[in-house]
């Protein structure tokens, strides 16, 4: 399993936000290449940038100060935040970065998405499919940097993306996302019965190492972890060991 380490800018500044929302914010870094630096030092194969910037104003804000991490990394970089179109995701390639993370288009624009995952390589595509659950037990896709839902449920999604048609998603159990509560074991089961053909990324809540394993277990593709490593809870090396 590999470990994406996460970094997310606002003003070009690290930061963890709660559930997603802009007015739970907490600054870690005011220089976010120290801490791609040690990201680097621990020899992790990717990090995870996120343009929040970006995701809230609908279009990358960042993405120069993205391409000069992306060319200060040894490590291969995943980075979106209001990725719409296809110059957006051009721009970010063209930037040095591996991989492009492509969120409510994936949701609300597949058929052009595809045209993206066919003309750009499957493999530098992430489609990021952030959820939220509701009262039914559902997965409700959320858009436009989690600040609403779409109304479609993320298996409806995923039809959107026959096998074959999609490598990476990345996704995001919003409820938990900064909490601290571990990841949603019972989504990630699900979606790899479902579509043992993607590669799944899992974010939101991991809190442990011992969640790592039990993702790894699961046949989990990856795991995104911010706030546990800056908050010293997760031990980065012995993270990365999971792998």
């Amino acid at each position: 399993m590999i470990l994406y380490p996460a970094i997310d800018l606002i003003n070009g500044e690290c930061v963890r936000l709660a559930q997603g929302r802009f007015d739970a914010v907490t600054k870690y870094d005011s220089d976010p290449f120290k801490r791609l630096a040690l990201f680097n030092e621990e020899f992790a194969q990717w990090v995870h940038i996120v343009d929040l910037d970006g995701a809230r104003a609908g279009s990358p804000q960042q993405h120069e100060l993205i391409g000069q991490l992306a060319r200060a990394s040894r490590a291969k970089i995943q980075t979106g935040g209001g990725v719409r179109t296809r110059e957006h995701v051009q721009t970010l390639l063209d930037q040095g970065v591996s991989a492009v993370v492509v969120g409510s288009a994936a949701v609300k624009n597949p058929e052009e998405v595809r045209g993206w995952l066919r003309d750009f390589g499957k493999d530098r595509i992430t489609l990021a499919l952030d959820v939220i659950p509701t009262a039914s037990g559902d997965f409700d896709a959320a858009l436009h940097g989690w600040v609403e839902g779409s109304g479609i449920s993320l298996w409806d999604v995923l039809d959107y993306y026959p096998f074959g048609v999609a490598q990476r998603i990345l996704v995001t159990d919003v409820s938990r996302d900064g909490m601290l509560m571990g990841p949603n074991m019972d989504l990630m089961r699900a979606l790899r019965q479902k579509r043992p053909d993607l590669e799944i990324q899992a974010s939101g809540g991991v809190k442990s190492v011992e969640d790592l394993y039990d993702l790894k277990a699961l046949g989990v593709h990856g795991a995104i972890v911010g706030k546990a490593i800056y908050e010293g809870l997760i031990d980065l090396k012995a993270a990365l060991n999971v792998g």
